[in-house]
């Protein structure tokens, strides 16, 4: 029986690029280029080598975003998943991690899977909640934050560590696991591996072809929402201390005005 290995990543705005809040205090996401997120390309790589070393093993990326957030699922398509799945729908604007993790639950259950591998986190709203989330939703074995990852024998087993210590974790299939960063070097995309990415299927479902309504996601249905921002004020011209015998006294004097001393 094939090993259904569901990996869920993220479109997000490039963390180089001006971010900002639009009027309702979501991101605004169409005055900044987006890509995929880079803690879920390390989700894909360790889908992908699960998958090589088993018998017989599909790879599917899911997303939840909007139009744009097709780039994301062909970069991991690029590197060697075998489909994706896109879930688009205008009442998803504003959607928060609990929401979030509702819709992955339904897409990944109509999906069919044995074994769902995220990232540790979004780099956009660096949470970290949703995985566990996403275990609780549907009610299997988390394993999170592993450095290491193996499936053997209907079991997932992974190395978790600490400041302290490393922890040797396992749970029986099917099971949620998020990697982290340093779970091993995402693949570059291939010229081959590009091309044919473009031949994979990419499916595309909504809020009712998954049986959830509006006022569960969005918004309305957020658990948590921004209140207020204000953008960070423009950076203002340093201090500058010419020496002229008096450098390091004047130093010493801005530190200690400063409380760094």
């Amino acid at each position: 029986m094939s090993l259904r290995i569901v990996v869920t990543v993220k479109y997000v705005p490039d963390a180089t690029g001006d971010r900002h809040f639009a009027d309702d205090l979501t991101v605004d996401r169409d005055d900044v280029d987006g890509l995929l997120s880079e803690l879920d390309e390390y989700a894909v790589e360790q889908a992908l080598q699960i998958a090589e070393d088993a018998d017989d093993a599909e790879v599917t990326v899911l997303t939840v975003g909007p139009e744009d957030a097709k780039d994301a699922l062909r970069k991991a398509l690029s590197m060697g998943a075998d489909k994706a799945i896109h879930v688009e729908d205008e009442d998803l604007h504003g959607t928060d991690a609990i929401g979030t993790s509702l819709v992955l639950a339904k897409a990944v259950e109509k999906a069919g899977y044995d074994l769902v591998i995220s990232g540790m986190a979004s780099t956009d709203g660096t949470m970290g909640v949703v995985p566990a989330l996403l275990a609780e939703r549907l009610g299997v074995p988390q394993v999170t934050l592993l450095s290491e990852v193996s499936v053997e024998d209907g079991t997932v087993k992974g190395r978790r560590d600490g400041d302290a210590a490393s922890e040797q974790l396992e749970a029986s299939l099917p099971a949620v696991v998020s990697v982290t960063d340093q779970s091993g070097e995402a693949r570059y995309p291939s010229f081959k591996g590009i091309m044919a990415a473009k031949k994979k299927p990419v499916e595309s479902w909504d809020l009712s072809d998954l049986d959830i309504d509006a006022e569960e996601v969005g918004l309305d249905g957020a658990y948590t929402k921004v209140d207020s921002a204000t953008e960070r004020p423009a950076r203002t011209a340093g201090t500058i201390v010419k020496d002229e015998g008096e450098g390091g006294k004047q130093l010493a004097e801005f530190l200690a005005g400063q409380k760094f001393i």
